[in-house]
């Protein structure tokens, strides 16, 4: 595979990122077949490995740890998150220094490794100050255990803070940012990714297959599929809601437009967003041999200006089919106390 910078770090990585969400027990229980799965993506060319501490409460981070021995962790760019819920105590989640002193360790530890090179934030925090998480990610690039840091799932305002708040402060800067990004989920082509690209951050996207529905197994007519995510989701797949009626007319109409075009709807997608400019690498999940290997060839597929544009008059450049699916809630509208005056 054709390498492409991280940003403006200097670090190159494949144009596909191999996530690990499904490796464990919401996917892959075996380990043995997990591991295997990652080796088979090493060996196609990926050195970009993506995963968070909350994936399956740590177990992928264990896969991964396991399947990066014997030499293969100094040839990968390995990434991995803080912020999710580790345990019952309110204390270990969020992205204040105190915790994120402790999940580090945590990763490194699961992880077998003495370093990670891009360590995210999984989600912002409306009650902790950016300067805080930047404080703590400062040190930790400072102290050799971190290489990078990054955010994932930001809104463009929040971005934007941090990224002043680095300069201003003389911390580390997010040099990457993880939204979520599809066909069907195009809303971050109006200020996510103008944003990420006037800061010079890479866009590694989560979910370029919309959680599985452009997959090719969701088609009108045909019975709905089911899986661990859906089971473990089930308002995001539920077809009686009306959203999702429409994104199965999206489907229906995105995979008539891949068999014209001689690919996969499952290669149209990943090519989609191998095409933005400002896109470094879209994270694939496989959760079988079969679903890794059907999606390493998109990084062969270019998708010409005419095909692009038909895409436009299926789901039109900036919108989501469902346009509840942001990625992010604003934090100032939940819960109704925050925007409403309080009683004399």
């Amino acid at each position: 595979m054709e390498l492409r910078p991280l940003g403006r770090t200097g670090v190159k990585v494949s144009p596909l990122c191999l996530g690990t969400m499904m490796l464990g027990a919401m996917g892959n229980t075996d380990h043995d077949d997990s591991v295997r799965i990652i080796h088979r993506a090493l060996d196609a060319g990926i050195n970009f490995i993506d995963t968070a501490d909350v994936y399956n409460a740590g177990e992928s981070e264990k896969i991964v740890g396991k399947a990066l021995t014997g030499g293969r962790r100094e040839h990968v760019v390995l990434a991995t998150k803080v912020h999710g819920p580790m345990g019952d105590d309110p204390n270990q989640a969020g992205n204040s220094r105190r915790w994120i002193m402790r999940a580090v360790e945590d990763s490194l530890r699961r992880l077998k490794t003495d370093y990670i090179d891009l360590y995210q934030i999984h989600r912002p925090e409306a009650d902790t100050d950016v300067e805080e998480t930047l404080g703590a990610l400062t040190d930790l690039v400072r102290a050799g255990k971190v290489r990078y840091v990054g955010s994932s799932t930001f809104p463009p305002s929040q971005m934007v803070e941090a990224q002043w708040a680095a300069r201003e402060r003389n911390l580390e800067r997010f040099v990457c940012e993880q939204p979520p990004y599809s066909l069907l989920v195009r809303a971050i082509e109006q200020d996510v990714l103008p944003t990420a690209g006037r800061y010079g951050m890479a866009v590694i996207p989560w979910s370029p297959l919309a959680g599985g529905w452009l997959s090719g197994r969701w088609r009108k007519g045909r019975k709905a599929p089911t899986s661990g995510r859906t089971q473990r989701f089930p308002e995001r797949y539920d077809l009686s809601l009306p959203f999702h009626d429409r994104k199965l007319e999206a489907v229906e109409a995105l995979s008539l437009l891949a068999e014209e075009a001689g690919i996969s709807l499952v290669h149209l997608a990943l090519a989609f967003t191998l095409r933005h400019p400002v896109v470094t690498a879209p994270i694939i999940g496989p959760r079988t041999m079969e679903q890794l290997e059907s999606q390493l060839g998109a990084t062969d597929v270019v998708l010409d200006d005419a095909t692009l544009d038909r895409i436009d008059e299926i789901v039109p450049p900036g919108t989501n089919v469902n346009p509840t699916e942001t990625g992010w809630s604003n934090p100032d509208l939940v819960p109704a106390a925050r925007r409403r005056q309080p009683r004399p």
